[in-house]
């Protein structure tokens, strides 16, 4: 399995993810264009072939106020040509993860297209870029605004409403508070959109009690026989939360919340979770960890250690899409 990271690489603290010069600068994509294709350049050489980037690449492109930005994904159109290539030949796995405003079942129609807005322009990204299914865009299905099955149904509505692109990139995941695997699965069968399955997000939200096994091989076969799946792994943060206060004033100490993201792997866990899916069907695996690409080098080295079988398999796939690329 490819494992990935989300965004900033820490281990190269001095690489950018995207322009990110406030609209009075003028930011574009060519900016983030170009610290992409350093980042690129370190995912090869630290070879790791999944990679979440940044939904703030083309940034202000779908700004309502602003319509100086829109058209930057067509300006790009070569050199978006020219870093696909790049990723192809490497390799590498991409994705989109959209920010938390991009709600498609809102009840607000203005709310609603522009997210549908934002997905258009990321998945115009992938497209201009030429990747293949493989490389998606990952979206919540929103809130429950009190009636959980309309709720879903607007989903569905809006799902019909957006381009064929851009339907075509979509991937939905469940969450940790509103919407669990079941739901997700009620929306796939209506509209036939693949799911990603998050292994936190289940344990946090799973009121229909599915087994985790059932749960992450229904979202696997949601996916085409040809596209490899991708799923979200993290594990809890277990510290106590301390925040500096100014002065002399003493800092507070809270209690974490199990749905905060550690800052590395618990391999552990990760072991269990890979071993539980034996017999299913292969997918790549995003890291979403708040140390990373550091969490990910780690956890490459944890597995060495305690599950060298787990290890040998990964440097197999790992070495044959090299000979592929």
């Amino acid at each position: 399995m490819r494992l990935g990271f989300v965004v900033k690489p820490l281990a190269r603290p001095e690489l950018k993810s995207h322009d990110s010069r406030r609209w009075q600068n003028s930011p574009h994509l060519s900016v983030s264009l170009a610290y992409l294709r350093d980042v690129f350049a370190y995912l090869v050489e630290a070879q790791i072939g999944m990679y979440r980037i940044s939904s703030e690449l083309a940034p202000y492109a779908t700004h309502p106020d602003m319509p100086q930005f829109h058209g930057q994904v067509t300006e790009c159109a070569a050199e978006l040509a020219e870093i696909g290539q790049r990723a192809r030949a490497a390799g590498l796995r991409l994705s989109f993860h959209p920010a938390q405003h991009v709600v498609l079942n809102s009840p607000d129609p203005d709310l609603v297209g522009r997210s549908i807005a934002d997905l258009v322009v990321q998945s115009a990204i992938l497209d201009d870029m030429g990747l293949g299914p493989e490389a998606v865009v990952i979206t919540h299905l929103g809130g429950v605004y009190g009636d959980r099955e309309t709720a879903r149904a607007r989903f569905v509505q809006a799902f019909e409403l957006m381009s064929e692109p851009a339907r075509r990139r979509l991937v939905l995941e469940n969450d940790d508070v509103r919407f669990g695997v079941a739901d997700t699965l009620w929306v796939h069968e209506r509209t036939g959109v693949r799911l990603v399955f998050d292994n936190l997000h289940h344990r946090l939200n799973n009121p229909d009690g599915m087994p985790s096994r059932d749960a992450l091989a229904a979202c696997l076969a949601t996916w085409p026989a040809d596209v490899r799946p991708k799923i979200h792994f993290s594990t809890p943060r277990t510290e106590w939360l301390v925040e500096e206060q100014p002065g002399d004033a003493e800092d507070k100490v809270r209690q974490t919340r199990w749905m905060y993201h550690a800052d590395y792997v618990n391999p552990f866990e990760f072991i269990d979770f890979v071993r539980l899916a034996e017999g299913l069907a292969d997918f790549d695996v995003m890291l979403e960890v708040r140390a990373k690409d550091l969490a990910l080098i780690q956890l490459r080295r944890d597995l060495a250690r305690y599950a060298p079988e787990l290890a040998a398999r990964q440097r197999i796939e790992a070495d044959k899409r090299m000979d592929e690329t």
